[in-house]
Parts: C-alpha cells; sequence; structure tokens
C-alpha cells in the first residue's frame, strides 16, 4: 500500500522539545538534520564525549515527564535554539556557548524531579544526533497505528507523544511492522527498516502539559501483547522529503 508524509518533526535537544517542518533533505547515513544534535547529561551521566552512549546517560522524559511540554525551534545559521513551555515562558540560547547552555540549564531545572539526578551540561557527538538507536537513525511512524492506539484507549492522543520524524498516512495499521529488513522510499529518499521501536513512559506524557496522564503502554500491551510504535530506518539513499511526498516498499 502506498502512504504519503503527512507531519515531519525534528528533536533539535534530546527529549527537550519538538520542531514541525515542511521538508527536509536527508544524507546517507546520518540522522535528520539536527535531530538529537544535542543532549542534556545528569550529575550521574557516563558520557565522555567520544561518541555514542546509550539514553540513560542524559535527561530523558522517562524519568522527567515535564520536558514533554517543551516546543523547539532551531536557527541554522546562528546556531540558536527557542524553547517554550506553558509554565515556564520561552528562552532563546545557543547549546554550544557555555555561559548560554549554563542560562538553559537554570531555566529548565524546575521540571526536574528532586528525586532525579539533576541536569549538568548540554553536550554533542560530531557526525551523529543522540538517537535511542545505538546507529544514526529515522524514525518512521504510521498514523493508522496511531489511530489504533487511540481507539483502544477511547479517546484521541497527540501524535506528538511518539517523538517520531516522519509520519505517514493512507497505510494499513501496523503495516510498518512488517517492512523490517525491507526498503521503503520517501519522496526521493531511500531507508532501510532495521528494527521496532520499543516505547517508554515518555508516551504518556501531554505534550501540552507534561503530566503523565495517560496509560500509552498499557494500551499497547493489551491490544497487541507488546510496547512497540514506530520503526528505526537506516538512510541507504539520501534525498529531499516534503510533507504530502508519497512512500512506498521497494
Amino acid at each position: 500500500m502506498m502512504g504519503s508524509v503527512a507531519q515531519l518533526w525534528r528533536h533539535p535537544i534530546k527529549s527537550h522539545g519538538r520542531e514541525a517542518l515542511e521538508a527536509v533533505t536527508l544524507s546517507v547515513g546520518q540522522c535528520m538534520p539536527l535531530d538529537r544534535h544535542w543532549a542534556v547529561t545528569h550529575e550521574a551521566s557516563r558520557f565522555d564525549g567520544t561518541g555514542w552512549v546509550s539514553c540513560q546517560n542524559f535527561m530523558i522524559g522517562a524519568r522527567t515527564p515535564g520536558l514533554a511540554g517543551l516546543w523547539a525551534r532551531v536557527d541554522e545559521e546562528a546556531r540558536r535554539v527557542t524553547l517554550t513551555h506553558r509554565d515556564l515562558g520561552e528562552l532563546t540560547f545557543a547549546p554550544d556557548d557555555p555561559a548560554e547552555a549554563a542560562r538553559f540549564l537554570d531555566w529548565i531545572a524546575p521540571l526536574c524531579p528532586e528525586n532525579r539526578a539533576r541536569p549538568s551540561a548540554v553536550v554533542s557527538v560530531q557526525g551523529r544526533g543522540m538517537t535511542d538507536s545505538d546507529f544514526p537513525s529515522i524514525s518512521v511512524m504510521n498514523l493508522s497505528s496511531h489511530r489504533a492506539v487511540a481507539q483502544k484507549l477511547g479517546r484521541d492522543i497527540e501524535p506528538e507523544r511518539w517523538r517520531g520524524n516522519i509520519w505517514l498516512d493512507g497505510l494499513g495499521p501496523w503495516e510498518e511492522f512488517e517492512w523490517i529488513g525491507k526498503t521503503i522510499r520517501i519522496g526521493s529518499a531511500s531507508l532501510h527498516v532495521r528494527k521496532r521501536i520499543t516505547r517508554c513512559l515518555h508516551t504518556a506524557a501531554n505534550p501540552i502539559t507534561g503530566k503523565r496522564d495517560t496509560a500509552t503502554l498499557d494500551a499497547l500491551e493489551v491490544g497487541w501483547g507488546h510496547c512497540d510504535f514506530g520503526v528505526y530506518c537506516e538512510v541507504i539513499d539520501g534525498g529531499d522529503i516534503r510533507l504530502g511526498d508519497k512512500s512506498e516498499v521497494l
């Protein structure tokens, strides 16, 4: 079945806000540009700056649900990020500037539970984003699967909970799980579908309020016997993707 691109998102600072896009250019073996480019370490982090490490070394929504209420905009030329939150207001800063990063850490501190390790630094790794996968990935989501979860819950929920990069519509529910090991073309880019995405408690948090209000994991487990949603893909042919572009399995 052929689908089409309904939404495009990137998350400039891992777990700290999302930004809607109209178009993106993907490169072979790379994450979406500026997706999870930065991450926030905490006091117990073992990140040493030399390469990818697991998400447990960073401030994440599974442990700090208030982060789900953040939205982001990036000025790519100036390398500055603007974050907004309904309780904290708005902050614009340069994550690569230590002084401005410290200002951000002070600003975000009220969202962090007292019983958790505190945020300590804003970091990045040359050449890749800090995706949860140990390879530079693009996450592809299916709106039909999202609607199936909402139906199981008995109410609408926000797609932003799943933190996907590319959202496709016009497919059958859970059709994306049949693509594992296959190649899909979206716009002029080709992606190899590598694995399903196992979800965490971040999905339970409301992207407006930052409060946990929905048993998303329970709905997945009761409805389908797993806690997976979406697929991780690797870009094997670079190209442009725009809203409305077609997708197909090759």
